[in-house]
Order: structure tokens, then C-alpha cells, then sequence
């Protein structure tokens, strides 16, 4: 049975070029990068091009990388890193958990936090930001691409507004990384969180932007590695293949190759938006990352219907995966004013660079004859069908 992984903002597969690029550091480059003798110097020259390349990425400088074990460790540095006792932090209602449970982490210990809401587009107002700012207001933390629905958060006019206020300013940037330019000199952010396994390199490996001269407590406690802000024996074969990812990536953009993925998610979604009744995209015409789109399938289970695409070759999700057995409805799509039964009906679908038309092409021949099938065992759906 043929097999297509349209669940890409779960999880990506390693490219083969970055599987090649990582591989001698499992056996042949094997050596501790603070080490002195030769074995540790090639290693460490290794990091450092890595490091090099995931700046370029971001339009950072070198040293303001710290390389990290992924997106959640990333935010967790820069926001429990920053805050004390009696600081206001910022955030919002449709945040990832590894953001939201952090500044619930927060509150506990004495912090207060204001979640500014989204719009029905998903869609954070900067004004709101703005009208949330206190005297003691230390942290702002907005992600800049919603990992259910692909929109793209207005972070430079967000920057602004903590420039203005002198606040410092996080991004999770996890699921914009390698999909849209990121410039955090324009931007003007202090600190942006990016994950390995969301483009292409292997899990267990990502990175967070400090700016210089920003003071930051460490999680970790040991040696000095990452200039004292994350202890513990650099992760080499991962932090090559980030590396390599990065550069991938940045070339990628710079050619314009993303806007054919583009092009393959808008497809996928005029196609089932054609063919299918009684359903509507989550984050329309709002600005998103390309590889992704966001689609309710009303009177159904979402799950279901991942459960019946997988049978038949498809994989595709209902949200976050780390959410993905809840039995709450999302809190993106809910807070976006989704009820929460068309919320269970949502589904994402969500390319990756490995995909090619004909993986857009064996969905399309999947989803409408499956939902069709669904909606036929669905009291409600027939009730509709029945009154209109």
C-alpha cells in the first residue's frame, strides 16, 4: 500500500543531505568538543559551522546562538530564563503548550501573565499587546507561526511595541523556521526559539537566538558550554545536521522554492474545498507559513477521520501532536471562537519538502469519498441533510 505523510508540522523526515552531513559524527568524528586534542578541535570546528549556518538562517551573529535540545527547551530557556518573582510577562491563547505551561510555571511562583486573545483568523492585534503593558511588564511572547494553522502573527509591528516599552521580546519561532525569511534584526526580537525536527533534521536537537548583552538564567547547571547559558556535552551529530538544515533552508528561500509548496497546500485546499460540502479553512485569508492549511470538516470526529485516512495510506492530524489523544477540542481553534464539536471536526495538513504533486494528488483521492463515507454514519449530518 502506498503510503503519503502529509504531517509535516508534527514531525519532518531527515533529508538525505543531512542524514550524510551527520553521519560521521556517530563513529568517525566521535570527539567531545571541549576537548583539545585533535579529536575534540574537529568536532567543536564542526559546531561552530553549524552555528554559523543557523545565524545566517536567522540574520543573527554566531555567538547569539545556543544551541539547544529543541523548540520546548528553547522556549522554556528564554522564558523562565528571563522572568523573576513580580515580573508581568505577555503572552497569548493560542500559544504551544511549551510557551502557555511555561508562564502557568510562572504563576505559580508568584509572576503574573496576561494572555491577549486571537481573532477568528487567528490573528494576534499588536494594539492589544500594547494596551496589556504594566510597569513591571518584563517579557512579551508571541510565536510567529501557529503550529495548527499556519498563520503568521505580526511580529515586527509586535517588536515595536516592546521596543517602544523597553520589554523584552521572545518568538516562538519553531514552526516559521525554514519556511518563511526570518530577519531578527528587523524584527527586533531578543529571543527566538527554532526546533530541528520541524525542517528536516532529527529530533532532539534545536536552537534559541539570545541577543548579546541579554542576561539569561540557566536551566542547566555544569560546565560552561554555550558560554555558560546551556550546560551539558554538546549534541554533535545533531547540531551538524541543524546546521545543514539550516543552510538547506536558507537557499531554499532564497531561490523562492517554497512558493511551489505554496502552490501544492493551495491546490490540496481548493480541491477539498470544491468537493466537499459543509466545511471551511481555519486561518482563512490570513498570511501563513506554505506548507500549511487548517480544514473543518462539520458533523464528523476529527479523529475518525485521521483514523481512516491512515488506514488507506494518509497521514495527516488533528492539531498539535504532543496534544494528540486529548479529549479537550483544541485550544487554538477554540480560542479563535471555533465551537468546540467544529473544532473536533478540524483537521491539518501540513508538506514538507519530500512531498510532490502526486502526494497532493492520492489525498485528493482519499478525502472526499472518506468524509462522504463518515457523514453517512453521522446522525447529525444526516439531519442537515434531511432539513435542507
Amino acid at each position: 500500500m502506498r503510503h503519503v505523510y502529509l504531517d509535516n508540522n508534527a514531525t519532518t523526515p531527515i533529508l538525505p543531505e543531512v542524514f550524510e552531513a551527520m553521519r560521521p559524527y556517530f563513529a568517525e568524528h566521535f570527539g567531545n568538543a571541549s576537548s583539545i586534542h585533535h579529536h575534540g578541535q574537529a568536532t567543536r570546528a564542526a559546531v561552530e559551522h553549524a552555528r554559523e549556518s543557523v545565524a545566517a538562517m536567522l540574520g543573527c551573529r554566531t555567538a547569539e546562538i545556543v544551541f539547544t535540545s529543541g523548540g520546548t527547551e528553547g522556549d522554556n530557556l528564554a522564558i523562565l530564563g528571563m522572568v523573576r518573582e513580580g515580573d508581568h510577562v505577555i503572552s497569548s491563547t493560542i500559544e504551544h503548550h511549551a510557551v502557555l505551561n511555561s508562564c502557568k510555571h510562572l504563576e505559580m511562583a508568584g509572576c503574573e501573565v496576561t494572555y491577549v486573545p486571537a481573532d477568528g483568523r487567528g490573528l494576534v492585534d499588536p494594539n492589544d499587546v500594547r494596551r496589556s503593558l504594566r510597569s513591571n511588564t518584563k517579557l512579551i511572547s508571541i510565536m510567529m507561526a501557529n503550529n495548527e494553522t499556519g498563520v503568521l502573527q505580526p511580529v515586527e509591528e509586535i517588536g515595536r511595541v516592546a521596543a517602544e516599552a523597553e520589554v523584552y521580546f521572545h518568538i516562538d519561532g519553531v514552526q516559521a523556521a525554514g519556511k518563511v525569511p526570518i530577519d531578527v534584526q528587523r524584527i527586533t526580537c531578543d529571543l527566538l526559539s527554532i526546533s530541528g525536527h520541524k525542517m528536516h533534521a532529527p529530533q532532539g536537537v534545536g536552537a534559541l537566538y539570545v541577543r548579546k548583552g541579554t542576561i539569561l538564567r540557566p536551566m542547566l547547571y555544569g560546565g560552561s558550554h554555550e558560554r555558560s547559558r546551556r550546560a551539558g556535552t554538546e549534541n554533535v551529530p545533531g547540531i551538524v545536521a541543524l546546521g545543514k538544515a539550516a543552510e538547506i533552508a536558507k537557499e531554499a528561500l532564497d531561490r523562492g522554492d517554497l512558493t511551489q509548496m505554496a502552490a501544492m497546500r493551495d491546490r490540496l485546499q481548493e480541491r477539498i474545498l470544491s468537493q466537499v460540502e459543509t466545511i471551511g479553512v481555519n486561518g482563512e485569508g490570513t498570511p501563513r507559513v506554505p506548507n500549511t492549511t487548517n480544514i473543518h470538516f462539520d458533523c464528523i470526529e476529527g479523529e475518525a477521520l485521521v483514523i481512516a485516512l491512515d488506514l488507506k495510506g494518509l497521514a495527516v492530524s488533528t492539531g498539535a501532536a504532543c496534544s494528540s489523544g486529548a479529549i479537550e477540542p483544541s485550544h487554538v481553534l477554540t480560542a479563535m471562537g471555533l465551537p468546540p464539536e467544529q473544532a473536533r471536526a478540524s483537521l491539518r495538513f501540513s508538506l514538507g519538502k519530500q512531498n510532490t504533486e502526486e502526494d497532493v494528488e492520492f489525498a485528493l483521492s482519499l478525502i472526499p469519498e472518506t468524509v462522504a463515507r463518515l457523514r453517512e454514519l453521522s446522525p447529525v449530518y444526516n439531519r442537515i441533510a434531511v432539513s435542507t
